[in-house]
């Protein structure tokens, strides 16, 4: 059984890597991105640059995060994300990478310090002036209201805290994340079509280096062909089996 397959490379590991794109959170109400009902289907992306640039852009920009506010707002982790967390609680999972921007993690009981979060946050606003960060509430509503732009007291344009096309990825966040897969003994992709780079090398790199390579996700990715044990289906499934075949270990 597959996930029996999991769990025995999880009971050989002491430092495990997830790594997590949409897919894991589908099951939380979330929609992604990339997929055939993706949110790119119907809305063009707008570029950071033409954030910075265009008031028009920045309004659109604001329509579309508006759009899927409340969703993300409301959704609860799943039980692969529960299933994730249990992990943690054995000792054995040095960290989450995730391209995902939900916080469903830290919300299943995972520390700040565990989530790498390499496309940022949905959980704050920051000021692309100042850096201020703030919660994303009231600025929602304010712009929901008056359909204008927010602005910082400073005067800087505020943007939901997610990086957006054509902006830079958290350098910190990318240097932890190779830095925890060139220590990992086991690589675990969860619900990622895996074709988004720089992200995308992260499992790869310690896939390099001789580790075990497990891919949980619905449908292909760029990546089976590395898996040592590639599983296909539903990880709010697959995960929590595994987990428990693991505690019965």
């Amino acid at each position: 059984m597959s996930a029996e397959q999991l769990a025995s490379h999880m009971k050989s590991s002491q430092r495990i890597l997830a790594f997590t794109g949409a897919g894991i959170s589908t099951g939380s109400g979330i929609p992604d991105f990339r997929g055939p009902q993706g949110l790119w289907k119907h809305w063009r992306p707008v570029y950071y640059d033409e954030f910075m640039t265009s008031e028009e852009a920045r309004i659109r920009h604001w329509e579309f995060k508006l759009e899927g506010w409340r969703e993300f707002r409301d959704a609860k982790p799943n039980p692969a994300h529960l299933a994730l967390s249990e992990l943690d609680k054995t000792g054995r999972l040095q960290a989450v990478v995730t391209q995902n921007i939900d916080g469903l993690h830290q919300l299943a009981g995972h520390s700040e310090e565990m989530v790498i979060e390499l496309h940022g946050t949905n959980r704050a606003v920051e000021c692309q002036s100042c850096g201020q960060r703030m919660d994303p509430e009231p600025v929602f509503q304010q712009f929901e209201s008056s359909h204008q732009p927010p602005a910082c007291q400073c005067g800087g344009f505020l943007k939901p805290a997610t990086v957006s096309f054509g902006q830079q990825m958290p350098t910190e966040k990318l240097a932890q994340a190779f830095e925890a897969a060139s220590r990992a003994d086991l690589v675990i992709s969860i619900g990622s079509t895996l074709e988004v780079e720089p992200a995308a090398s992260i499992p790869r790199t310690a896939k390099e280096r001789g580790v075990p390579y497990v891919i949980v996700n619905r449908g292909s990715t760029a990546q089976d062909h590395l898996a040592d044990l590639r599983l296909e289906g539903d990880a709010t499934i697959l995960l929590p089996q595994a987990v428990r075949f693991l505690l019965q270990m």
